[in-house]
């Protein structure tokens, strides 16, 4: 097993390129993503009968190592900071497969 940080990001629909992007920029290795996102938090209630989807969240999930967490932090700060959003870094194992002797 190998230890690797897990980010959770939840943010404005319209924002989700600009997040790829940061992703993409610091080489993390995949992610994925779930549009339309509904929920409760601190700030508010978003829900999903709404016809407008531009005003709606999406989930971003991804993992990387640690070193990259300072760049995605520094770049992703500012564009939550726009419309909207949280970010969450916690401890993640990632179980890396073994390969099969023939």
């Amino acid at each position: 097993m190998e230890s690797v940080k897990r980010i959770e990001i939840i943010a404005n629909s319209q924002e989700l390129n600009r997040l790829l992007r940061i992703l993409d920029k610091a080489k993390v290795p995949g992610y994925t993503v779930i549009r339309n996102v509904v929920g409760r938090g601190q700030r508010s209630t978003t829900d999903d009968d709404l016809v407008d989807t531009s005003t709606s969240n999406a989930y971003v999930l991804c993992f990387c190592q640690e070193e990259k967490i300072a760049q995605i932090e520094e770049e992703i700060r500012p564009v939550l900071n726009r419309f909207g959003g949280v970010c969450f870094v916690s401890e993640a194992m990632q179980i890396n497969a073994l390969k099969c002797i023939g």
